[in-house]
């Protein structure tokens, strides 16, 4: 018997998050909602030590909370040269309360004698599916490799995306539209392994 899923509920109150998916899921017959549709939603502590663990996390708490089939996603940048750095904590690199501002600033100066061929890093975004008991029911990892430059270009996107270049383009996440980020994106790489896994997962 196929398993049957009108509405998800992406653990995030990320509105471009929100969006990025919404548009994908349509087509399936799936409604999206996010934690800004649900006041009473948990904040889930990230205590894993790997993004998956993270998306684990955020997936299986809200889940049972909400009672609802429940998306966790955990993304965040990586440089070599920095022992993975910022890594899992990526969002708060330069302090609890920091800014994306404050978090490319420490990034920048954490890589400020680095040369250029060692400025390599790359994006990753997991995804995990829970069930409204906690069980994991599909997983999904995507990567986009590229480099930091050594200051911000661009307007658009979040995170570190000023300062994250493709190479092949010589633009950076901030400068790429939205339809080329789309594809190229370690969380469209992913949320393409995610699709896949959960159209299977439907029709079984």
């Amino acid at each position: 018997m196929p398993t049957e899923i009108s509405k998800l509920v992406l653990g995030t109150h990320n509105r471009k998050k929100r969006l990025e998916l919404e548009c994908l899921l349509a087509p399936m017959g799936i409604r999206l909602c996010s934690l800004a549709d649900y006041p009473h939603a948990l904040t889930v502590e990230e205590t894993g030590e790997t993004f998956i663990e993270n998306a684990r996390l955020k997936a299986c708490q809200q889940a049972i909370h909400l009672q609802e089939w429940t998306i966790g996603e955990d993304s965040g940048l990586c440089v070599p040269l920095l022992g993975g750095q910022p890594g899992v904590y990526s969002a708060r690199y330069a302090g609890p309360q920091a800014t994306d501002e404050d978090n490319n600033a420490k990034l920048l100066s954490a890589l400020q004698n680095a040369s250029d061929e060692r400025r390599n890093a790359y994006y990753i975004s997991t995804i995990a599916l829970s069930d409204p008991h906690g069980a994991i029911h599909l997983e999904a990892e995507g990567r986009c490799w590229g480099r930091i430059l050594t200051a911000g270009r661009g307007t658009s996107g979040f995170g570190y995306d000023p300062l994250f270049e493709i190479p092949e383009y010589h633009q950076t996440f901030a400068e790429l539209g939205l339809a080329v980020k789309a594809v190229l994106s370690h969380r469209a790489r992913a949320l393409e392994k995610f699709l896949r896994g959960l159209r299977d997962l439907l029709a079984k």
